[in-house]
Order: structure tokens, then C-alpha cells, then sequence
């Protein structure tokens, strides 16, 4: 049987191997004559990175070939297996060819599946294309022998002006989407001045920017030309409070609280002189919180006040505003191994002052028929930070400024002197203090705050109130003290007139409480008021103090109960002992801070707890501090005279550790004494 006719195969030359088009680089193999029939009839995908794309090839040899051994045996094959054979070779060809195009192998480049975009006006112009020309579908052997014999040599693109970057990136051929994004300029005629679109957005744009003008330089330019600006700022442990002054805007705390009446902003002292209101908070404004970062100026305490022995863990929670006044309240209820939950309110590090006068409004918890309770309202040198017992050893209560046997431990030389009949009271020792810390003894060069070396440090303590009960007369009353280091013998100083005055001995009288070895309270008692109790009724409490370091005897404090003067203490009531060999001590002259505590504890009174009621609640109507025109850094808490923020800084373990009981603990040493341990 003789073999079918073959169709005639036309070769075209593929293009010339482009450096960015998909194109074969070399044309497919034909089939070799002396390939069997198997081999003629088979489908060849070669890959693309080989060598060349799949061809389907049918050559004459091979069907003579077919013609010529289709009778062997080594081909005979039964009719059936026959036709399988023709319907698998039908199905597989139309899967490769669609498999073909469909991964781009076959017609990525040329033929007619291949991507042919019109040919712009500057084909040629800007080097090679990146689309091969497409070969014609009906292209000839004539058409193949006339591009054979008439082929002109291609255009060669100008020599690359970078090694970096491919020279198509920057083309002029068409893209798919230049239609969408690149419109021609010169036949854009749309812009107009009389569109409304474009004046809509203009005014838009014109209105925004008027509208911050206004909120960034008009609102501030007239806030500032129209709002009344004071002259005092508020100070905080770098110095200033916040921004360089405390905040004035609207629901923030300012210095001067807008609800404290203006009647009071001035008042006359018991000097005669005039004072100005500085500061004051009315708690007029019901749901306050004082955790941490809740107030510029208060800060509720979260500790077991361990010194005294208290029997109450402060807890922030205890603390709040409501119906105008501040409260705290206490209650007996298991909280962290203590039987009493309270709170404590303090100011330091963020509002101190140095003279002034500063008044409370207080209403007692319960009645005169309840004692045991322990209700204080106080202040204390910024150097010691109440609880942080690492903080005060060697700090509280001294308030002196000289080299002498004052600043040594146990307030004894190294020789013993000045002897124990001198020192001993009621079978004890006079002092058990560790010595002043930072003492005018330090020797140059010492850990000390300031301004220098030899200038006497602490952490006095002056007590606006402390109330109690007398069960005798079953009357309440107030302590007001100042507590004082080192101590006179027998810690007694002197209550005589004129160093000490009493204005009124019907409801006044000297404390009996003296001291002890950790302290001397120079301090008097006043009867207060049954009514100012449980918040029916409030008695106004506060001290008048002025200190001035170049004429210290200029110094005092005194007393108010009652919006009344209790009692004063000068200059001259804790002078020099000569029989402790002491020098005087010091009207505060340290930045102090504001304590408003509610505790519980038998180192102060007794509780009784048969009759003690629970909740218990002391009442705070307002605070309010006042002082002279033309005192400088009247309420900061680092003033150049007694710094304190830098040696803050400096000792953040201590002053941040509730739970270190000493300085050493904290891991830090006393400076040297050059009196007692030399330099």
C-alpha cells in the first residue's frame, strides 16, 4: 500500500533572539529519514531554556518509511489495537497543543496566538522592540526565497547610556493601559476658570485652611489677649510642673481652684502682713480619683505604713469626691494580712512650699465617743518620702544646720560625753537616731544634695493636726506639732512666753507627750468642737511658718484651731541645749509637702474596738495655701537654696522602694561626719 502524500512543511525563519521578547532561540529539529515510524509520528516538548519550543512534524521520509515496513511484524497489530492507537494519538495531540497555549509555549512570540500590537510611528527609532514581528499565516516558499535573497541588515539600537537599568524601561512603544493614564496634552482643551467643580474645590480648600488658621493662631491669639494670666507657676520634681507651668485649661486642676470664693484669695497673718492665695483645691467636683497620674497635684499611697505600726493597708480606692468634699474612708476588712483598709493622700515631689500658711477644713471621723482612730493632716521635708523608710533614716525629723555633737549617732561623741545623766529620761536613752545624714559635717565631695557640702539636710515634720480623744472628759482634740531633731535634754524645750505662746489656756495646754528616742514633739493640745464631726460640721486647722535663713531668729509657727491661733513656737523654743551640747535648730526652712492620712494604730491612741463603727469617714471641704507677695519659689519642691531633685534622681531605690527599711538596704552609704569619722 503505498504511502499518502505528504503536506508540504514551509519553514519561516524566526525572528532574530530578542533580549526581552519570548522567543524560540532556534528553529525545531525536522525528523531524520532514518527515524522509525514511531518516532515520526511522536510529539516532542522540549523545554524553552534548552533548546527549542514543541513542534509537531510529520516528514515525507518518514511516511515512506511508514510505507515500506507497515507490513513487518514488528508493526502488525490487530484492527482493534489499531484504531486505539489513531484515537490516542487524535486526544493526546489536542491536549499538548491547548496545554501548549495555554502555558504560553506555544504562540508566545510568533504564529498566531502570539501578541501583535499595532506598530507605532517610531518602531525602530528606540532600538529593538520588545514584540516580535508576527510571521505571516500565509506566508509561501516564495515569500521565504524573497526574505532570503532581499533581507537587509536590521536596524542596530544605540549603544546603552546605563549598565544598570534595561533600555525598554524607558521606551516610547505603546503599552496595554498607556489609553488609561496618558492622555495627549495638546488636545486637552477642558481647563476653564469658569468650571463650578473646580471653584467648589478651590473653596473647599480655601475654607480648611481658614478653619486651622483660626484653631492654631486665631483662638490661641485671643485666649491669650483676653484670658487674665497669673504670675505664679507650679513646680514638679524637675524643677517645673508639666510644660513650665501647670495647666489652665477647662476640667484641669489649676493652682488656684476656680470654686474657692474670691473674698478669701488674700488674708492678714498673725504677723500682721498680708499673704495671697497660692493654692487651693475646694473638691468640689464629685468622683476624683488620686492613683497615679490621676491628679497634678495629689497622689494616693498604695502600702503598709510600716513605721508606726499601723494596723491599715492605704489603698488608692479608699479615696474619692463626692457631695463637695474630699473623703476618705476606712474599713475593717481583711486586705493584704491587715485587718483595715484606708488611704493616704500626699503631694510629694509634685506641690511643695517653704512659708506660707496653709488651712484645712476638716470634719472628724464618728464622735468623741469613738477613739482609737488616728486622723492626721501634716507635712513633711521633701527629702523624706513618708513610708519609704530608706528615705527618712537620717533625715526625719532633723532640722539642723551645724557641726557638731548634734549630727552623730545616738546624739553621743566617740568619748561618751555628754554623759548619761544629761541624756537619760525615764530610764531610756535620749536618742536612738542614726545620726543626720546629711549634716553641715559632710565632707567635700560627699553624696549630698546642696547647695552645698556644708549645709545642714533633713525631713522635718510640722503637724497641722493629729486627733484624739480624751476618755477622761470623753472631748475631742487636736495635737499640733513640729517635730524636731536632735533633741534637748530631757526633750524639753522651752514653752515659756515670750519663746512660746498660748492664746488660749481654756482649751489649750502644752502636750504631755514629749518625745522619744526617735524623736522630740514640741507640740500643744486643743479642744475641739463635738459638733466637727461626721461630716455635719467642719473646724478650719492649718499653721502660719516663716523661716528666713539670713536672720533665723526671725522664725516661727503658729498654730490654728478653729480658724483661730492656738499656740506658737519661735525661734527661741528649740534653741540651743548647752546641757546636750546642741546647737538650735531650725524653723523649716525645707520644701515640705501635704500628708492627709486616716490610720489606725496603738503606737498614737488605743483603738477601741468594741465601739469603733465601721466605715469610718473623714471629711476634707478644701485646701488652701497662702503666702507674702514677693516670696520666690514659694511652691516648688526644688528651690535653689534646698534643692532636692537631682539627689532624687540620683537614690531612685530608696525613694521608689516602700519596702527597704534603711539606707544601706538601698544600697547606699552615709557620707563621712569630719568630726566623727574625719575625711
Amino acid at each position: 500500500m503505498s504511502s499518502r502524500p505528504s503536506r508540504r512543511q514551509v519553514w519561516s525563519a524566526p525572528p532574530p533572539p530578542q533580549e526581552y521578547a519570548s522567543v524560540p532561540l532556534a528553529s525545531p529539529p525536522r525528523a531524520s529519514s532514518s527515524q522509525g515510524h514511531a518516532t515520526s509520528q511522536g510529539h516532542y516538548y522540549i523545554s524553552q531554556v534548552g533548546g527549542p519550543r514543541p513542534v509537531r512534524s510529520r516528514s515525507q521520509s518518514a511516511d515512506r518509511s511508514s510505507s515500506q515496513h507497515h507490513g513487518s511484524t514488528q508493526y502488525h497489530t490487530s484492527s482493534h489495537n489499531h484504531g486505539s492507537r489513531q484515537t490516542h494519538r487524535r486526544t493526546s495531540g489536542r491536549t499538548a497543543v491547548a496545554q501548549g497555549v495555554a502555558s504560553g509555549q506555544i504562540g508566545s512570540s510568533y504564529g498566531p496566538y502570539s501578541y501583535a500590537p499595532p506598530q507605532g510611528r517610531n518602531v525602530g527609532v528606540y532600538g529593538n522592540p520588545r514584540f516580535s514581528s508576527t510571521p505571516s499565516v500565509g506566508s509561501s516558499s516564495n515569500e521565504h526565497t524573497s526574505n532570503t535573497h532581499n533581507t537587509q541588515a536590521p536596524l542596530q539600537p544605540p549603544p546603552p547610556r546605563t549598565t544598570t537599568v534595561p533600555q525598554y524601561m524607558w521606551d516610547k512603544e505603546p503599552d496595554l493601559d498607556d489609553a488609561l493614564h496618558n492622555p495627549d496634552p495638546r488636545n486637552d482643551d477642558s481647563c476653564t476658570p469658569f468650571s463650578w467643580r473646580g471653584w467648589v474645590n478651590a473653596s473647599a480648600l480655601i475654607l480648611v485652611l481658614l478653619a486651622l488658621l483660626t484653631l492654631f493662631v486665631g483662638y490661641p491669639a485671643f485666649f491669650f489677649t483676653t484670658e487674665a494670666r497669673r504670675t505664679f507657676k507650679g513646680y514638679n520634681i524637675g524643677g517645673i510642673n508639666g510644660s513650665g507651668q501647670i495647666p489652665d485649661f477647662p476640667q484641669l486642676p489649676r493652682l488656684v481652684d476656680p470654686d474657692t470664693p474670691r473674698e478669701v484669695y488674700t488674708r492678714t497673718g498673725n504677723d500682721g502682713k498680708r499673704y495671697d492665695l497660692v493654692f487651693s483645691d475646694e473638691f468640689n467636683r464629685d468622683g476624683r480619683t488620686f492613683w497615679p497620674g490621676d491628679d497634678p497635684f495629689w497622689e494616693a499611697v498604695d502600702y503598709h505604713y510600716w513605721p508606726t505600726n499601723d494596723w491599715e493597708w492605704y489603698d488608692p480606692q479608699a479615696i474619692t469626691t463626692e457631695n463637695g468634699n474630699l473623703v476618705i474612708t476606712m474599713e475593717q476588712r481583711i486586705y493584704k494580712d491587715l485587718n483595715f483598709v484606708s488611704g493616704m493622700l500626699q503631694t510629694w515631689n509634685k506641690l511643695c512650699f517653704t512659708t506660707g500658711y496653709i488651712e484645712i477644713s476638716i470634719s472628724l471621723p464618728l464622735s468623741p465617743r469613738h477613739f482609737g482612730l488616728w486622723p492626721g493632716a501634716w507635712t513633711l521635708g521633701n527629702l523624706g518620702r513618708a513610708g519609704y523608710g530608706a528615705t527618712t533614716e537620717g533625715m526625719w525629723p532633723y532640722t539642723y544646720d551645724s557641726c557638731d555633737l548634734g549630727t552623730f549617732p545616738l546624739q553621743t561623741g566617740l568619748d561618751g560625753s555628754p554623759g548619761p545623766s544629761v541624756l537619760r529620761y525615764q530610764n531610756g536613752p535620749l536618742s536612738s537616731l542614726p545620726g543626720q545624714r546629711l549634716s553641715a559635717c559632710s565632707c567635700p565631695g560627699s553624696d549630698h544634695p546642696g547647695p552645698r557640702h556644708d549645709v545642714g539636710r533633713g525631713a522635718v515634720e510640722v503637724d497641722i493636726i493629729e486627733a484624739e480623744i480624751d476618755r477622761d472628759r470623753w472631748v475631742g482634740g487636736v495635737s499640733q506639732s513640729f517635730q524636731v531633731a536632735p533633741f534637748n535634754s530631757r526633750w524639753v524645750a522651752d514653752e515659756s512666753e515670750p519663746a512660746t505662746t498660748i492664746y488660749d489656756h481654756n482649751i489649750t495646754k502644752a502636750n504631755i507627750y514629749k518625745g522619744g528616742p526617735f524623736q522630740q514633739a514640741v507640740s500643744a493640745v486643743t479642744d475641739v468642737d463635738p459638733a466637727d464631726y461626721n461630716g455635719t460640721s467642719f473646724a478650719v486647722y492649718g499653721y502660719e511658718l516663716w523661716s528666713n535663713p539670713d536672720n533665723r531668729d526671725e522664725g516661727y509657727i503658729t498654730w490654728y484651731s478653729g480658724g483661730k491661733p492656738a499656740w506658737t513656737a519661735t525661734a527661741a523654743t528649740v534653741g540651743a541645749d548647752p546641757l546636750a551640747n546642741i546647737s538650735a535648730r531650725l524653723i523649716s526652712e525645707e520644701p515640705m509637702y501635704v500628708i492627709l492620712n486616716l490610720g489606725i494604730a496603738p503606737n498614737f491612741q488605743q483603738p477601741d474596738l468594741k465601739n469603733l463603727v465601721f466605715p469610718a469617714k473623714m471629711y476634707i471641704d478644701y485646701v488652701r495655701i497662702y503666702q507674702q507677695p514677693g516670696v520666690k519659689d514659694g511652691l516648688n519642691c526644688d528651690p535653689p537654696n534646698r534643692p532636692t531633685a537631682k539627689y532624687i534622681s540620683e537614690h531612685l531605690n530608696a525613694y521608689m522602694n516602700y519596702n527597704l527599711t534603711n539606707w544601706t538596704a538601698a544600697g547606699y552609704t552615709f557620707p563621712r561626719n569630719r568630726l566623727y569619722d574625719g575625711c
